[in-house]
């Protein structure tokens, strides 16, 4: 049998992560190849890949970046099958440097971030490998991005939950910005504003406010009413400008932003959770 040096174990291992022992096997296997114990270790993580591919990866992480001129923000989702494994360091750098590169790399869509590469390898064969290295299923489910005059990103302790916001006014104090993510965070609106909110839904929360009127034996004549009245407290429930804001209930988020500039105002946002 060839003789192994600890030295290739050791860049063989630097290169895909794998163990020591893994490492050693796929080099042995390939009679000291480099390039053919790495396709070994690939292989691996493709029979696991198909052997686990009914199971479900509902676990994972959340991240999200912003560039540095503060204009583009994206963000990801790596799933994985158990919460141990997405706690690992190993699991959460390679989310972390798929995050990287989709900010560096600025991909159309999901398909062209998973064909980017890293170190001469698409990510999607990186997470193959991965999968052969860690032995559950892993997923690259999920990206977005914004771009927009002042980008902000909040990731929440445990990254498992991750907003965007996208602001029309770079110079602001950041803090502010960070105040409406966490907000996003929060309290999970549906829209940005009134205007965009679907008329399918307004007209479902019409009808549902007034039959919650009638069940109250309300008269017919001022259904219409109450039924309005309620869409008011929808709006402020679930449209981000016209949320209390969750560090004085005394102001929405637009009288927030208004009190920073009275020109603020949010663009777009993102919000991703992994427990809703």
């Amino acid at each position: 049998m060839i003789q192994i040096k600890a030295a290739d174990v050791s860049n063989l291992r630097k290169t895909t992560g794998a163990g020591m022992m893994d490492c050693k096997r796929a080099l042995q296997e390939s009679n000291g190849d480099f390039d053919k114990a790495l396709e070994i270790i690939r292989k691996k993580g493709k029979a696991i890949g198909i052997k686990r591919a009914e199971r479900e990866a509902g676990e994972g992480v959340v991240l999200a970046r912003v560039s540095e001129d503060g204009k583009k923000g994206v963000m990801i989702v790596l799933n994985c099958e158990t919460d141990f494994v997405a706690k690992n360091d190993q699991f959460v750098k390679l989310a972390e440097s798929i995050v990287d590169q989709a900010i560096e790399k600025n991909p159309a869509n999901l398909d062209s971030l998973k064909q980017l590469k890293l170190n001469d390898v698409s990510l999607s064969e990186l997470i193959v490998e991965q999968i052969g290295i860690i032995g559950e299923k892993l997923d690259l489910s999920y990206f977005e991005k914004i771009e927009d005059s002042k980008v902000i990103a909040y990731i929440h302790p445990g990254n498992k939950l991750a907003t965007l916001v996208g602001l029309n006014i770079n110079n602001i104090d950041v803090q502010v910005g960070k105040d409406v993510a966490m907000q996003v965070a929060a309290m999970n609106p549906m829209a940005i504003d009134k205007d965009q909110i679907p008329k399918e839904v307004i007209d479902k929360e019409i009808e549902i406010g007034k039959e919650q009127a009638r069940m109250e034996g309300k008269p017919e004549n001022i259904l219409e009413k109450i039924a309005l009245g309620k869409l008011n407290k929808f709006y402020k429930e679930n449209t981000l400008l016209n949320q209390e804001f969750i560090k004085d209930k005394k102001k929405t988020i637009r009288q927030y932003l208004q009190e920073t500039d009275k020109n603020l105002t949010v663009i777009s946002f993102k919000r991703f959770s992994l427990k809703d």
